[in-house]
């Protein structure tokens, strides 16, 4: 018998502790989670079912669009949910959905209660387009019950409004998978032709131009690497490889979603969460659906344990959390509703892209996804550093208290096209390092794992990341980037200023080292450390070893994601010219944690140099610059 969730109306069964040791989840809470938010989202729908208007702040694309989103977002849910049970659908979702179609696709474009808009060009209010795909995938993962008992007149109608995704322009980024997912669509009924294949030749060519390496594709022509790659640029393609039964593309992109797995399966934290880094948070648990397609089709390096504890995690995480809130809805947020997590195109119905985690369910329940005996997360066994030159990424993980931290040396929400401006500033992208227990500071806050350059009163941000590279050894690593620091107020730029920055890990501890060059007469630089709320289980910390003059804390009275308000901790030095700043940095919920100025026993620079030598072991870290080299000598 199901029960209502002690933080949501959400009603599951009662944990199982056999199967599933730390989670508790078996595939019967999955179905269950997805009959909870399906239930109370269509409490919204319009009379003909063809659109889900879901209370709170409509999007940039009005809320005709939200409500498209509301429908389409949601069917996906369903989509898993039925298909995953053979066609058993308990609630009669696909009644619901297969009336919504008809009604939707009646008189696309006009101004009445149930009308779907028009799928238009990306910079035309082209939220439909992104909607399209959901529909459609929900459409192949049901087509026995759902497509192939619709009227042929409706059918029609719905590939004549589908059709419109594969004659509009898409967004410059992963975008283009949603005609493609489309036109895999026809394709399956039967219903392709020229213009669907052009649409799928085109957007596989331009993925082949946005994978980087190590599993990690970049979200269009520039050097955005997040979330996306997970639930969208690895999703689409191997989704569509397995239902086509292709296997020569399946065995193309199931092979870099192995390899991403790699290293996006210990962005987990021991507690479920995902990392907080990246756009469209409010997404929530989609963040795990690249690791369950990865088990659904055989492309993981994961064992079936291991993956249901990182979904698993992930989803339980948001739901003991109060991700939905009392009316059982879906917040705008993280836990709960948070607005600097939000982007412009963030509706009432956005959060519903949670559904691609139900791609689970498309295992049946003898898979070995649902059947082993969970395992721990990647992030619960031994502490971890992973270098990703590819990205610019270095991950690090720590057993005692189950935090992952990402410290960012080449991800950037700079598209190729734009200009470096500091009021374009974008929080999820520009700071040093995230984790899975902080997230960065809203706007007009101080900002968190930041070094500024403060010129005439005004700080500089972080926009456009250069990756300088990445490695490491047995139990440490590094990466590195240069940035031109960039000014809301007064001049832009200052010209010929420049900072290099060098992170280096080993156990908690971050090595922070920049190289501040051209800084004009007056200026003075700052470097803040991790974002904590008062009373937190989590301790940030922050320790100058050379060139800082300064320390202090300031507050965020914003807070973050995670706290209503924070506070973080600060260094501070005057700069002229050519400066060197070597810090020690340290988030941890370990208990006795040793404090930071006895970690390290000593420190040398000589002009570009840092040399630093550890308490622990007498091993001694040596950072150059001009080229960026780091070196390890064991004592």
């Amino acid at each position: 018998m199901n029960r209502p969730h002690p933080n949501s109306p959400v009603e599951l069964p009662a944990d199982d502790r056999s199967t599933s040791p730390v989670t508790g989840y078996t595939r019967a809470h999955w179905e269950a989670a997805a009959d909870g938010l399906l239930k109370a989202a269509w409490q919204w729908a319009t009379p003909g079912s063809a659109l889900l208007d879901l209370p709170g702040r409509p999007s940039a694309s009005g809320v005709r669009s939200d409500g498209l989103e509301g429908y389409a977002r949601t069917f996906l849910a369903a989509a898993f949910r039925v298909a995953g049970a053979g066609g058993k659908d308990p609630h009669g979702w696909l009644d619901r959905y297969a009336d919504g179609l008809a009604a939707g696709t009646r008189t696309p474009g006009r101004d009445d209660t149930e009308s779907w808009p028009l799928i238009r060009d990306h910079s035309v209010f082209g939220q439909p387009m992104v909607e399209s795909a959901s529909v459609a995938i929900g459409l192949r993962l049901t087509r026995p019950w759902l497509w192939d008992r619709l009227d042929p007149a409706v059918q029609d109608r719905a590939e004549e409004w589908l059709r419109g995704a594969l004659r509009h322009t898409p967004a410059p980024n992963n975008w283009y998978l949603f005609p493609y997912s489309v036109a895999g669509f026809l394709e399956s009924v039967g219903r392709g032709d020229a213009e669907t294949a052009r649409a799928r030749e085109r957007a596989l060519d331009l993925l082949e131009s946005w994978y980087r390496g190590q599993g990690w594709y970049a979200d269009g022509d520039g050097r955005a690497f997040d979330h996306y790659n997970g639930w969208a640029l690895h999703l689409y393609p191997v989704l569509d490889a397995h239902l086509s039964g292709d296997s020569e593309l399946s065995a193309h992109y199931g092979a870099r979603l192995r390899e991403h797995l790699e290293s996006f399966s210990l962005l987990f934290g021991g507690d479920g969460a995902p990392i907080h880094f990246g756009r469209s948070l409010s997404y929530r648990f989609a963040a795990g659906s690249a690791v369950g397609l990865g088990a659904l089709t055989g492309h993981t390096p994961l064992a079936p344990g291991t993956s249901r504890r990182v979904i698993s995690g992930a989803l339980r995480y948001f739901l003991d959390r109060g991700a939905t809130g009392t009316d059982g809805l879906l917040s705008l947020g993280w836990h709960g509703t948070h607005d600097a997590t939000l982007q412009p195109y963030s509706g009432p119905a956005s959060p519903y892209w949670a559904s691609k985690a139900f791609v689970s369910l498309l295992a049946p329940a003898d898979h070995p996804l649902w059947t082993a005996t969970e395992e721990p997360a990647p992030s619960e066994g031994p502490d971890r550093v992973l270098a990703l030159p590819a990205p610019g990424l270095l991950v690090q993980s720590t057993r005692a208290d189950g935090i992952v931290r990402l410290h960012n040396h080449g991800s950037d929400h700079v598209r190729p096209h734009e200009g470096e401006s500091a009021v374009q500033d974008d929080p999820l992208y520009s700071r040093q390092s995230y984790s899975t227990v902080t997230g960065p500071t809203a706007r007009g806050n101080a900002a968190d794992n930041h070094l500024a350059v403060v010129v005439d009163g005004a700080r500089s941000g972080r926009r456009a990341i250069r990756p300088l590279g990445a490695g490491g050894g047995d139990g440490w690593g590094w990466a590195a980037s240069w940035h031109r620091p960039v000014f809301a107020g007064g001049a832009p730029m200052v010209p010929g200023l420049r900072v290099e920055s060098v992170t280096v890990v080993r156990g908690r501890y971050e090595l922070r080292v920049h190289r501040v060059l051209g800084a004009p007469p007056g200026a003075r630089v700052e470097q803040t450390g991790w974002a904590t709320g008062p009373g937190s289980a989590v301790a940030s910390a922050l320790h100058g070893l050379h060139g800082w003059e300064s320390q202090d804390e300031v507050r965020a009275p914003q807070g973050t994601a995670y706290t209503p308000w924070a506070v973080l901790p600060r260094l501070g030095a005057e700069a002229e010219g050519t400066v060197l700043l070597a810090a020690l940095a340290s988030l941890t919920a370990e208990p006795g944690a040793a404090v930071l100025d006895a970690v390290v026993s000593g420190v040398n620079a000589d002009g570009d140099t840092v040399e630093v030598c550890w308490a622990e072991d007498a091993a001694t870290t040596r950072i150059g610059f001009g080229p960026v080299e780091v070196t390890v000598e064991h004592g």
